[in-house]
């Protein structure tokens, strides 16, 4: 016997989400419960977070972590990405400030369940949004950052680091930060695929 999946409207999405203990996204109809993130996901995306609000205070830049919602139009989708940066000031998607649209930067920390996705199909969503230029893919489970820039004609220029010492140099603001710094304080053998 085959179960019906229902379909929610984004209104409808939003109604519950304001109401949930816990988060959900929503995607083109479906709303799907998130995990929860290991003490190592959070470290990485506080690290360099926190390392981008240092280093871009008093600069035409806002950072959010996790818990502001980006809503991407084109393909009817609501997430929460792990670190985004917006220039200026933030569209919002609808009349309160729970929902963004027009992230510049955005980083994702991928887990073994999550890296397949944010490499594809998330990728593919997020550069529909007109502002978006710079996705930051960072491995929770060994020194490895993949870095994807828009260029001036619309190609996504890639570069991998995968040691220690490498420096990430964001190439749509003026910021370079070491990998020691984003995984200080990571306890690679900590890792465990079965939280999240």
């Amino acid at each position: 016997m085959q179960t019906q999946t229902r379909y929610y409207t984004p209104e409808e999405y939003l109604e519950i989400e304001e109401q949930a203990e816990y988060k959900s996204e929503y995607r083109d109809g479906e709303i799907i419960a998130m995990t929860g993130g290991t003490t190592n996901h959070n470290k990485i995306a506080l690290n360099f977070a926190a390392s981008l609000k240092y280093g871009l205070r008093k600069k035409n830049y806002d950072v959010y972590i996790g818990d502001v919602r980006l809503w991407i139009p084109r393909y009817r989708q609501h997430t929460y990405p792990d670190v985004m940066i917006i220039q200026g000031e933030p569209i919002y998607a609808t009349e309160n400030t729970t929902t963004v649209m027009n992230p510049l930067l955005i980083a994702e920390v991928s887990s073994k369940s999550t890296s397949n996705y944010d490499q594809s199909d998330k990728f593919m969503y997020y550069r529909s949004i007109p502002e978006f230029k710079e996705y930051i893919l960072i491995n929770q489970y060994q020194y490895h950052v993949m870095q994807y820039v828009k260029t001036n004609d619309g190609k996504w220029i890639f570069t991998e680091l995968e040691s220690e010492s490498d420096i990430l140099t964001l190439q749509t603001i003026d910021f370079q930060i070491a990998l020691s710094e984003i995984y200080e304080q990571v306890n690679f053998t900590q890792s465990n695929e079965n939280q999240e």
